[in-house]
């Protein structure tokens, strides 16, 4: 039998065309992160963008993510509000710590909190750090402050 070359990868045009792209979704995320890495802005101008997704959002994204502002600022008022990849999202020392991904954003099923590893949610060599989220019942809202008191340290 014949030794075979290895097929060449696609290179430029033919390359693109194969590759994975991105959903439009993930692209405005990009480009709204982009801006938000462009604007140096102050903690009140963090929160008012962060208000202002917040009023673009309807039906339960909108709901849950008030309610988790509300239980976010109660609990960690020391966290910085503010948006990241165009979401509400709470940092310290400019890196984020956790953010509500709405439904909506990506066409999801559900909407997510989700801690970044600045959260100390550590338990042991494996533990979750977004929580899916459809509604938030009282015992929801007891388990997001205690995530977020642990998550601060």
């Amino acid at each position: 039998m014949a030794d075979k070359k290895p097929a060449k990868a696609a290179t430029g045009k033919a390359a693109a065309k194969t590759a994975p792209r991105f959903t439009a979704e993930e692209r405005a995320a990009m480009r709204e992160r982009s801006r938000e890495l462009k604007q140096s802005k102050s903690r009140a101008d963090g929160e008012a963008d962060l208000l202002a997704k917040i009023a673009e959002m309807t039906g339960s994204d909108r709901q849950i993510a008030e309610r988790l502002h509300a239980l976010i600022t109660a609990t960690a008022p020391d966290l910085e509000p503010k948006t990241w990849y165009g979401m509400p999202a709470y940092a310290r020392d400019g890196a984020v710590l956790c953010f509500f991904q709405p439904a909506a954003k990506f066409k999801a099923r559900y909407a997510t909190l989700g801690f970044n590893d600045k959260a100390m949610l550590d338990d042991g060599s494996m533990w979750p750090t977004t929580f899916a989220i459809t509604a938030l019942t009282p015992e929801g809202e007891k388990r997001v402050v205690e995530l977020i008191e642990r998550a601060v340290g």
